[in-house]
Order: structure tokens, then sequence, then C-alpha cells
């Protein structure tokens, strides 16, 4: 007789920085997803029959009750990541503008238009438009609960589809949240945007369930396995996961505004951000002075839960000790502690750490170290950076910092990374319009922007004949030496032109 584990009912969210429970949520199982979905895809045929601006408007209900409830999505925010209220505010304040982007962009984008159709066509007209793939199942990260799901929810709801959501284990209050909001505000389409909560089993169920497409962020490993399942039925796959993102640093940049951008890039949300700063190579002029002011102010920063703090605790318990693995490995490498107390306690605090000279086949250089630990190394000049920044297998983002933007976009256009700040870092998180994601082990596909709408569409190519052809090469009818005849005549045009 065969035994099988019961799944458990439910499962408990908790503070990290205490490990008191918060709430407990349903571990949701195939039979609930498969619900779930099944009445995603019934709401979405209404949903999808609206005119663009009739999601446009339902939407931008949504939004504007999001921002009239900020305060509590702010604090399940807060309360279930650990970081600062404030930077629980900014992250959701961000999320607005992408979906007010994507539901005001949608019918622009996705409606559909004429494109040329070349000589031999010449008697067709040609469209094409974009289509709702259906039902789209997006998983999502911890880190940034709201901001980085609604790259994927905000988009796929207002190209025309349903939207089944698993938010990480960490975090499902905030999903669950966004999901009763958005039933308030759109009561007619109530079930349109669903969450399901569990760990990586639910994850799984998800992407068997029949959805047409699976947004997913997180570590390239987990990536690997959601993608096999989708595999089994060739559902679709959209990946965003993490980076190593490096600075480049020039001779002639301001470095009083690089090492501020670079302590917050590096240090904000204690680390834990997939396009956050981990790598930083400076020519050699300036190396030991950017490092000795990224130092002093990395110093000031304080991580703890007051409003005084300047971070929040790790939000996964088990990062931390990753963390401390990669400053040891680092400094066992042969690496420089240009900012490091004595070895880290204990616990979900980690005070900010800046290393110099590490070698480049260390852990703290080749793998995501994910908390407030930053490498400032010295190069030879910027085409050694460039060369360096690029060596990584990860390629999400990366910023240049240089004694003008146009010299820093020239040594921007140079880099393998999906999106590159100028003389900022992260910039392009905060800009709608733009398509974000990576290559490598950062994943692939893009979200934001006309890219990130067409993401979660079908594009459908159409022709209409408008005229019998002067020649008409689909016929039998035509006889071979008309149809050679236009074949030279064409032919010749192409070699003249």
């Amino acid at each position: 007789m065969t035994h099988t584990t019961p799944r458990p009912a439910t499962f408990t969210s908790r503070d990290p920085a205490t490990g008191a429970a918060l709430a407990d949520h349903p571990v949701h199982g195939p039979e609930e997803i498969a619900r779930a979905v099944h009445r995603g895809r019934a709401v979405q045929a209404r949903w999808a029959a609206l005119p663009a601006s009739g999601r446009r408007a339902a939407l931008l209900r949504w939004k504007r009750r999001l921002a009239a409830e900020l305060d509590a999505v702010a604090g399940a925010v807060a309360a279930e990541t650990g970081k600062p209220r404030q930077d629980a505010e900014l992250e959701v304040l961000l999320a607005l503008g992408h979906l007010d982007w994507a539901a005001r962009h949608a019918g622009r984008v996705l409606r559909r238009r004429r494109v040329g159709t070349g000589l031999v066509a010449a008697d067709q007209a040609a469209t094409v438009g974009y289509r709702p793939l259906g039902v789209i199942g997006v998983i999502g990260p911890w880190n940034y609960p709201v901001y980085t799901p609604m790259g994927s929810l905000g988009y796929a709801l207002a190209a025309g589809n349903a939207v089944v959501f698993k938010p990480s284990e960490y975090t499902p209050g905030t999903g669950v949240l966004l999901a009763e909001s958005f039933d308030a505000a759109v009561p007619e389409f109530a079930g349109l945007f669903a969450v399901v909560t569990g760990a990586g089993a639910t994850g799984a169920a998800l992407a068997r369930s029949g959805v047409d497409k699976v947004a997913f962020t997180g570590s390239p490993g987990t990536a690997r396995k959601v993608m096999a399942v989708c595999a089994e039925t060739l559902t679709p796959f959209l990946a965003e996961c993490g980076g190593k993102d490096a600075v480049i640093v020039t001779a002639d940049a301001d470095l009083d505004a690089a090492a501020d951008a670079i302590v917050w890039g590096a240090m904000g949300n204690a680390g834990q951000t997939c396009a956050g700063v981990e790598r930083v190579y400076a020519v050699r002029e300036v190396h030991e002075e950017l490092c000795r002011r990224v130092a002093e102010r990395a110093r000031a920063l304080r991580p703890g839960t007051g409003p005084d703090a300047s971070y929040g605790p790790m939000t996964m318990p088990a990062q931390a000790e990753v963390v401390r693995r990669h400053v040891r490995t680092a400094l066992a490498d042969g690496a420089r502690a240009v900012l490091a107390g004595p070895e880290e306690p204990a616990g979900p605090f980690l005070t900010p750490v800046v290393l110099a000279d590490v070698p480049e086949d260390s852990a703290a250089l080749t793998e995501e170290t994910f908390g407030p630990v930053v490498v400032v190394n010295a190069v030879a000049d910027v085409a050694e950076a460039v060369r360096r920044a690029d060596a990584s297998r990860y390629a999400l983002g990366a910023a240049v910092f240089a004694g003008s933007g146009r010299a820093g976009a020239r040594i921007a256009a140079r880099l393998r990374a999906g999106a590159v700040s100028v003389n900022s870092v992260l910039g392009f998180a905060a800009v709608p319009a733009l398509p974000f994601g990576g290559s490598g082990d950062s994943g692939f596909g893009r979200v934001h922007g006309a890219e990130g709408l067409r993401a979660f569409a079908a594009p459908q190519s159409v022709t209409v004949r408008r005229f019998a052809a002067p020649v008409d090469l689909t016929s039998f009818r035509t006889p071979a030496a008309v149809k050679a005849r236009a074949v030279g005549l064409v032919r010749g045009l192409h070699r003249r032109r």
C-alpha cells in the first residue's frame, strides 16, 4: 500500500526581523489552481471583448484605488519584507507608474497597423495586430513584491489577459491585498486577477495548470525548474533571474555623485535588489579615492527596524549566510576590506561591507551576493572595465559614471547588460516606457514598455488581396514563360537597387 504525505493546509508568513507570525495562508494545490485558471478564462473572454478604452478605464480605476490604499499596501510590504516604510512606499509609487503607463498605452501599442508588402506582394494589403494570450501565470519575488510583479500583472491585464498570481511564500499577504484591491475597483471583472499561495509546489502546479504563458522572477536555479515544467506542454516562459550588476567609473567622473549612487544601489533594501550594484570597476587613477568616499558613506548606514534605519533585515534567513560566505571567501582569496567589521553575528541584520582587490574568480564577483556588500576593483582603463563587466554570466543592468552623459552613453552602448544608467543607478527602473530584462543567467524576455505589452500578446498577420496581380505567381494557370519574365524583371530590380 502506498502512503503519501498529506499537503499542509496552511503556512505562516513571518516578520523577517523578529520571526513573529504575521498571518496564515492556504497552501493551494492543483485543484484550487485549476479552478482559478478556469474562472479567469471565463472572465477573460469578456475582458478581451472590451475596447482598449474600456480596459484602460478599468485599470485606471484600480490604479486610483491602490493609490488611495497606499498606506495599507506599503504596510503589508514593510511587514513581510522588513524594509523601511518609506522604501515600501516608494516601491508602491513606482508600481503605480507602471500600471498607469500600461493602461494608457496598450491600445496604441497593440492596435492593428499596416505594414509594407514589397514588390512581389504589391497586390496585397498587410496588417499586423496583437491578440491576448488568455490566462497568464505570474510567479513573483519577495524582494519587491509589488513593483516587480506589476511588470507582468499590469501589462498582462492591459493586453487583455487574465492573471493567476503566485506571490512568494515570504510575501503572500501583499499578493492577496493586490487581488482584493482589483476586485473592489473592478467588481464586474472579479476573478480576472486571482492569487494562489504556497511555496515551490504551488508554483509548479501553476506552471502545469494550462495557463497560456508563465512569467517568472527568481533565481536562475528555480527558473530552470519552472521552465522544465513549462516545456512539458510547450507553455511559453518569461524569466527575470537577477543580476550581478556592474558600475564603471571613469577618471573624469564626479566621484561624489558616483559614491553616493553606488552606496544607495548596493545597500538599499539591504542589497536585495536584482538590478542592484554588486561590482564596481574604477580606473586606477581614481580607485582609491572612490573607495574612500564609498566607505565613508556606507559607514554611516544603520540596519534596523526603526524610523531612522537605513535598511531592514535580510528577508530570507538563508541569504544572510550566503552573504557572509561571499565576504569570508573574498578575504581568504586576498581581497582587502575597505569597510568591514568583525565577523557578522548571527541574525538577519547585516552591516555594510566594501571590498577591494577581489579576484575576479571569487564568489563575491561571480555569484549573486544579494546583500549589503559591494566590490570596488581597479582597472587600467575603460576597455578593461567593459571586459570585466561583460565577463559575468549575468547581464541584467549596469551603470556608467563619466565626465559627460554623451561619453557615458558611448560606454553604455558597449555593454551586454539589458539596461544601463549613465551618471545614476537604476534610472531605467523608474521609466515605464523602457523594456527591462537581461540575458544569460539573468533570464530572457522583457517586461515594461511596448515590448512588455507585446510579451503578453500574440501577433497576428493578415493580408487582404486588393486587386488582381498583373502576373499571378501563385497560380498554376499562369504560363511558365510569363512567370519567368516576371522573375527576371524583379531580379533585375533587386540587382540595381
